[in-house]
């Protein structure tokens, strides 16, 4: 026993040992350890490309990493953690990020992978189906699976794919060619996922499992695998069939095509002779088109040019002839830029559900989750109709019986109570027929949901470092906002006696200065009255402004003065002048006006008060508070930098 314990003690020392060696502690405040991991993580993603890792970056980055640890220190210490406002907006974000995490990395970007990948295929599938009965009994649907296992089975057998969708398959349109229903490319439409994934996922020759989508049952075989087509841009020149005379369109096409092949402008071609109205004023630009949107033999002769530029010889389908120009091929997105693209239809389409079910199935599986349907029968049969209603509430006495265990942790009817009485208008609704227990089920399914998210949700820390980091960034920048608030902004702003001893005390005198300034009167008279003008400025050298004022406006409103103070090098009008008392300027037109400028008198460089300063003495006294703020901070706390683990950060 003696030699298993210490055998134990060893290994855990030895692990101990490993995990320090691979994630170190670059430094301590107060002997909390903060990690290489952690300091590389910040640096890395604050500089960006210029994360050097020289030795003037990693220094520069470790002092400003200090001093934020230290006030995270004391925001700690003033227990800002435990205010409710704070830890309820913690908790919305954990959220928020969960949901990414759990959904957009686990769900949505797996599913905007595959179709991103398939997109590189076509694949040429056959199929045999059988229509979900009208009626959409469930009994008359077992006996459509049914028939279709039967036929499942004679193909197992040895009866041909064909001879099967020839006889059994209810789409006559693809029987008739043996079940052939071309080639297909990702992403099929809504509620054609299985479909899809029954091409994508049987080998070429082989065919499928018996799979149901939104229109019945089907079976598929696999024929051929291609490179994508993709999508092109066209044009065309179109001629009509001539039904009382066939070679009547083919000659047209054939003299068009011989006069292009010499040289002729196709998009005047086109315009002339394209019998396709809509488009030949266009040069017959038809846009980008993908497969299975026109004709194959229309499809096959477009994507069998191979330049931009290229035309084709003339291509007869059953509406008439073409000749066909290439005029771009749609190359496929870098996945970055079709990621959001994608991202937004997928979130629309059945697969995003069908995936999140899948994903909470292997919630269930990690968690080990076993439930118990005997008690949830029993809870069910212990329901009376005020269930369906407004009236019902959950047990005084709460139900302990288990309903499912998760993750070691059992559920009881009483927590599936207090869910369920969240939910009463999903109770009202669902429960209209009077039926109570499909209500309950899907209730109880919800549940389940949510308890394995929330599950999934407490086991992201450990399953991603990047969750873990994101989370102590955005609490400690919480946590530092408001240390900051309390100890520095909010004294900036409210400290009236420190802010005037700061002004007194602390500030250069000549930081915040006037520069020379000039009072400014500016004389405006209406354009009509230019005349005034010679009269106007004689008067506004010798006369008070008053007295111009009252003389020009007697009989009625003529003049509009105004009287401003400008700083030297702020106007560049008042600075063309020379800056000297009784200075006028020339005569400028603005607005249907005409006025002048007068140099009233000149102030020379004064220090500001305190009051036309003060947003950049509030600015400033901010930043001193700071400093100050952080230098008792150094002095109250105690931090130790690992010299050697700091070294070994620097590459260069």
């Amino acid at each position: 026993m003696k030699k298993t314990f210490l055998l134990v003690l060893f290994i855990a020392s030895i692990n101990a040992v490993f995990a320090q060696s691979n994630d170190p502690v670059l430094f301590t405040v107060d002997g909390d350890p903060i990690h290489v991991s952690e300091f590389d993580y910040i640096y890395k993603k604050t500089n960006g490309d210029k994360a050097t890792y020289s030795a003037a970056s990693i220094n520069e980055y470790l002092d400003l990493y200090k001093k934020f640890k230290l006030k995270v220190a004391r925001a700690k210490e003033m227990h800002l953690d435990t205010i409710p406002a704070l830890k309820k907006e913690l908790e919305g974000y954990r959220r928020q990020l969960a949901n990414s995490y759990l959904i957009d990395r686990n769900v949505t970007e797996a599913l905007i992978k595959e179709v991103y990948d398939r997109q590189d295929w076509d694949v040429k599938v056959s199929h045999i189906f059988m229509a979900n009965p009208k009626s959409g009994s469930i009994k008359e649907t077992l006996g459509i699976k049914k028939k279709m296992n039967d036929v499942k089975k004679k193909i197992d057998q040895g009866l041909s794919f064909k001879e099967a969708a020839k006889k059994f398959s209810e789409d006559k349109n693809s029987a008739v060619n043996g079940g052939d229903i071309g080639y297909i490319t990702s992403m099929l439409p809504n509620g054609f996922y299985e479909l899809e994934n029954a091409a994508y996922n049987t080998p070429v020759g082989k065919v499928s499992n018996i799979f149901k989508t939104k229109i019945g049952f089907h079976i598929v075989k696999v024929t051929d695998k291609r490179k994508a087509r993709g999508k092109m841009q066209i044009a065309h020149i179109f001629i009509a069939n001539d039904k009382k005379n066939p070679n009547v369109a083919k000659t047209k096409i054939q003299t068009i095509y011989a006069k292009i092949q010499k040289g002729q402008s196709w998009d005047m071609t086109a315009k002339e002779m394209s019998e396709d109205k809509k488009t030949a004023n266009k040069g017959g630009d038809l846009g980008f088109f993908g497969i299975n949107q026109y004709e194959k033999v229309f499809e096959n002769a477009a994507f069998s040019l191979t330049h931009d530029g290229d035309y084709s010889k003339p291509v007869h389908s059953a509406a008439g002839w073409h000749i066909i120009k290439r005029i771009k091929k749609q190359e496929k997105l870098p996945y970055k830029l079709a990621k959001n693209k994608l991202g937004a239809i997928i979130k629309r389409d059945s697969r995003f559900e069908k995936a999140k079910n899948a994903m909470i199935t292997k919630i269930k599986s990690d968690g080990k989750f076993q439930e118990s349907s005997k008690a949830l029968n029993a809870y069910i049969r212990s329901l009376d109709e005020d269930y369906l209603t407004y009236k019902w509430k959950p047990s005084e006495e709460p139900n302990p019986k288990v309903l499912f265990s998760l993750g070691g942790e059992n559920y009881i009817v009483a927590n599936f109570e207090k869910f369920a009485a969240k939910a009463s208008r999903k109770r009202m609704r669902m429960g209209k027929d009077g039926n109570i227990s499909p209500v309950v089920k899907s209730l109880y399914n919800d549940f389940v949901r949510q308890t394995c998210l929330a599950y999934e949700e407490r086991q992201l820390d450990k399953k991603y470092p990047e969750f873990k980091s994101l989370m102590r960034e955005y609490e400690e920048g919480i946590l530092l906002f408001e240390a900051t608030k309390k100890e520095v902004w909010d004294k900036a702003s409210q400290d009236s006696a420190g802010i005037v001893n700061f002004y007194n005390t602390q500030v250069n005198p000549d930081k915040y200065k006037w520069m020379e300034r000039a009072e400014v009167t500016t004389f405006i008279i209406p354009e009509k009255n230019a005349k005034l003008l010679p009269k106007l400025r004689k008067w506004a050298k010798k006369k008070s402004t008053s007295k111009i004022l009252k003389k020009m406006n007697k009989k009625k409103k003529i003049l509009t003065v105004d009287r401003n103070t400008y700083e030297k090098g702020k106007n560049k009008d008042i600075d063309k002048l020379p800056w000297k008392p009784n200075t006028l300027s020339d005569v400028f037109d603005k607005k249907k006006t005409k006025r002048f400028y007068k140099v009233e008198k000149i102030i020379p460089p004064v220090r500001k008060t305190l009051n036309e300063a003060r947003g950049y003495i509030i600015a400033d006294y901010q930043e001193y508070l700071e400093k100050e703020w952080i230098l008792k901070l150094q002095n109250e706390h105690k931090i130790e930098v690992n010299e050697d683990v700091l070294k070994s950060l620097i590459k260069k």
